[in-house]
């Protein structure tokens, strides 16, 4: 791999982690050169702007995310086990997320407002990305009879999402692992309770 290409991929990493630790905005181009270890001249070689730095760290984040959620899933055979994984990678958000600094998404979208279109943009297609994998997960636990006809697969996939991306707020909040493991049990018994075939 050539040294230019090299050294893009090690600022898009090394900032990844800074974004989604500190945030965009409270992250600065010296927060940048620090991090990387990479002059500001160095970055601006590779980078126009810093708002193009973001989006690069973003999806790079995310793929490690999301990396790691395609591990899990390839271990699930039930459309239920699929759907927890989301929240199971994120069991341990507090000493152990599967990125430095938490949900790359979460974090985006918590940050991104109308002062920055060009990263809400981002976070809106990384959301519609997560909630389009969840709604596969469950119309495939529909057709393969898991789960009860009729569901209201959006809706389902939805409050999936929020379940997860609540318990990782409250999780990374308070210091505490334990409002994501809390919603792991809640959400596994209202699975169980409403949304899984009537096997009589």
């Amino acid at each position: 791999m050539p040294k230019g290409e090299n050294t893009r991929k090690h600022i898009v990493a090394k900032s990844a982690e800074l974004f989604n630790r500190k945030g965009y905005a409270g992250s600065s181009l010296s927060d940048i050169t620090e991090s990387t270890g990479i002059k500001k001249g160095g970055i601006y070689r590779y980078f126009a702007s810093k708002d193009e730095i973001a989006l690069e760290a973003y999806q790079y984040a995310g793929g490690v995310v999301n990396r790691k959620i395609q591990e899990a899933l390839e271990r699930e055979s039930a459309a239920m086990g699929k759907l927890l994984v989301y929240l199971r990678v994120y069991e341990n958000v507090v000493e152990d997320p599967p990125f430095p600094g938490g949900c790359p998404l979460l974090n985006l979208a918590t940050e991104s407002d109308d002062s920055h279109p060009v990263l809400r943009e981002r976070a809106r297609q990384g959301m519609d990305n997560v909630l389009d994998a969840m709604r596969g997960i469950i119309e495939e636990g529909i057709r393969n009879g898991e789960f009860r006809e009729g569901l209201d697969v959006d809706a389902l996939a939805t409050f999936v999402l929020s379940v997860m991306e609540g318990g990782i707020m409250l999780s990374k909040l308070e210091g505490d692992n334990r409002h994501v493991r809390k919603n792991i049990e809640s959400l596994t018994a209202y699975l169980r309770a409403t949304c899984l075939r009537d096997k009589k």
